[in-house]
């Protein structure tokens, strides 16, 4: 079966802007779009009909994206530009970020406008727009991308001891899948809302042999390496995302307060020991690097220029293959044998 099957896109859910309507205010009527035609203080209220979209996008990268052919959402082949984050407040005072996105068309002009909200929204409520953010879209579009630790993950250390990620340091010596041992170059830290995209993902004790549970972030990608190939995927080397594996029992969305993230790299992308089974590190790349302080970027560019050719995406597997309920049952079967 052909690679390109398998090739993975980052897939983010979106509502159509058409469905975020002004219910009060200056632009009354008028559907969610970009950030020069928005105004604060806005009332926004969700159509009943709307209904959350995956929109693929073909290895992103800096904006503006391409919509991958794959994608059930959006025009395959077609740019998609980051725009702006905004807020919105509910009358119970709770805030809602939300990623613009706009399609363009060959021409340049606007297509279709894509909200992609960074916790839950509900048709009954009224939103009141609070604020637009030109400069933040990136980097929390990169917080949603980059692969993440939580606080207390155990991380496996050269000696074979366990260190919670959050206690590591640059310089600390870690254990490697394929490289031996490897010392971090970074690591980072944030505290976001637990709510929507950026919500964690626990993997209970023992459901891919973990020995604690484990929780990262969404786009989190563990290293499965295949006695027999139980998904019929064509390979023994899988990378499978956690979000794609939630079941409701084994596997859960961890939703509500905050949750600290934190991100670990190293010379080259790597595949390290996390509650006792594989995981990947960061990889540095133009979509996950927003994440860095500029300072922080320049450095790493400069020690590890080649950090971006040691990716190892194409071992992912896409969503279509773990889209039954005891995936993580095959999957942690199959890799014992």
């Amino acid at each position: 079966m052909s690679d390109t099957v398998f090739r993975p896109s980052q897939t983010l859910t979106v509502l159509r802007g058409e469905h975020l309507r002004v219910a009060n205010g200056a632009n009354l009527g008028d559907p969610l779009g970009f950030a020069d035609e928005l105004v604060l203080e806005d009332i926004y209220r969700l159509s009943p009909i709307a209904h959350p979209m995956p929109l693929a996008l073909s290895r992103a990268a800096r904006s503006p994206f391409t919509i991958a052919g794959t994608s059930e959402t959006g025009t395959p082949g077609a740019a998609l530009h980051l725009d702006c984050l905004l807020t919105f407040m509910c009358g119970t005072g709770e805030t809602t970020e939300v990623l613009v996105l706009v399609e363009t068309d060959p021409d340049g002009n606007v297509a279709q406008v894509f909200a992609h909200p960074l916790g839950t929204m509900d048709a009954k409520a009224d939103y009141v727009l609070v604020t637009i953010d030109r400069d933040s879209a990136l980097q929390r579009f990169a917080q949603i991308a980059c692969v993440s630790f939580t606080r207390g993950t155990a991380i496996t250390l050269a000696t074979g001891a366990q260190k919670p990620v959050e206690q590591l340091v640059a310089g600390d010596r870690v254990l490697t899948r394929d490289a031996g041992v490897q010392e971090v170059r970074w690591i980072g830290h944030q505290t976001v809302r637990a709510t929507g995209a950026l919500a964690p993902v626990c993997i209970r004790a023992g459901t891919l042999n973990n020995a604690r549970d484990l929780i990262v972030s969404p786009d989190f990608r563990l290293f499965i390496y295949q006695r027999r190939d139980a998904l019929g995927a064509g390979r023994p080397e899988l990378l499978v995302r956690a979000k794609h594996l939630v079941n409701g029992t084994t596997i859960t969305r961890a939703t509500g307060g905050f949750v600290d993230y934190y991100q670990m790299l190293f010379d080259d992308h790597q595949i390290i020991y996390a509650e006792g089974i594989a995981a990947e590190s960061m990889l540095m790349s133009e979509s996950t690097s927003a994440v860095l302080p500029q300072e922080v970027q320049d450095e790493l560019s400069r020690l590890i220029p080649g950090h971006r050719r040691t990716d190892i995406s194409d071992l992912e597997i896409g969503e279509h293959l773990l889209s039954r309920p005891d995936a993580a049952d095959v999957l942690r079967k199959s890799s014992q044998g």
